[in-house]
């Protein structure tokens, strides 16, 4: 069985000022990015527990399990911290196919598109449910 010292990976992390850090959830077999939240230390300290993403909502101040409601949950394969310790990478398996809250597969789905000097978001995603 692999042993961690989850208090020496806690304090690794670079927290920024309101004690949260950046996450970005990507599919573990497409490595697609499928989007960013953000994580606090009990966050972080229950995904490593629970084998499941759970993330700090700025919005609405508080814990959010990813698919506590919808059933679209993240199961984590995989969790890498960057050179700075300040951007963490979540490889998931991301049950029903949909991570962002619109309904899409992802929530990069808008893409900048400059015509004519003229510039635009552009959507190329797909609600799926």
């Amino acid at each position: 069985m692999l042993k961690i010292n989850l208090d020496a990976c806690v304090q690794a992390i670079a927290w920024n000022d309101h004690g949260l850090v950046a996450a970005i959830a990507q599919d573990d077999l497409s490595k697609e990015i499928l989007m960013m939240a953000w994580m606090n230390e009990a966050s972080f300290r229950e995904t490593v527990a629970i084998g499941q993403a759970v993330y700090w909502s700025r919005s609405r101040a508080k814990r959010w399990h990813k698919g506590e409601e919808s059933g679209h949950f993240q199961n984590v394969k995989d969790i890498r911290i960057d050179c700075d310790g300040d951007v963490l990478v979540l490889l998931v398996e991301q049950v029903g196919g949909i991570a962002c809250h619109t309904g899409a597969a992802n929530c990069f789905f808008r893409a900048f598109e400059n015509h004519d000097g003229v510039g635009q978001w552009v959507n190329h995603g797909q609600v799926l449910a």
